[in-house]
């Protein structure tokens, strides 16, 4: 009778884990059991720092709304209450954006903020 040589859906199943650990230090990548939980907790990480990844660029955007507001006199919540009152629909990464490459333009929106404030 003929030999059968079995295994090879392990032997895949072992073989992705090990391509998606190349890179980590130590038996982490070449040692399926080790690399087997690394993975693991990488894609956790992965998962979770997709919607994590949201919530820092919203912090970085206000940060530099604000900074351009207070070079133009006015406060960050100051701003966004004169352009909520101003009518104006621009979010946060284009006002960003504008705050940071094109300071005139920003300013021009935080003199309309202003006039909104004041008036």
């Amino acid at each position: 009778m003929a030999r059968v040589k079995r295994g090879t859906t392990s032997h895949a199943r072992h073989k992705k884990i090990i391509d998606m650990a190349a890179g980590y230090r130590g038996r982490s990548s070449t040692n399926y059991r080790i690399a087997l939980q690394k993975v693991e907790k990488g894609l956790r990480y992965a998962y979770r720092d997709r919607r994590r990844k949201k919530r820092d660029f919203r912090g970085l955007w206000i940060q530099r709304i604000n900074a351009g507001a207070r070079l133009n006199g006015l406060t960050y919540s100051q701003f966004i209450a004169g352009i909520k009152l101003a009518g104006i629909l621009l979010d946060r990464k284009v006002m960003s954006d504008l705050a940071s490459l094109e300071p005139d333009s920003f300013k021009a929106l935080v003199e309309r903020a202003k006039g909104a404030l004041a008036g």
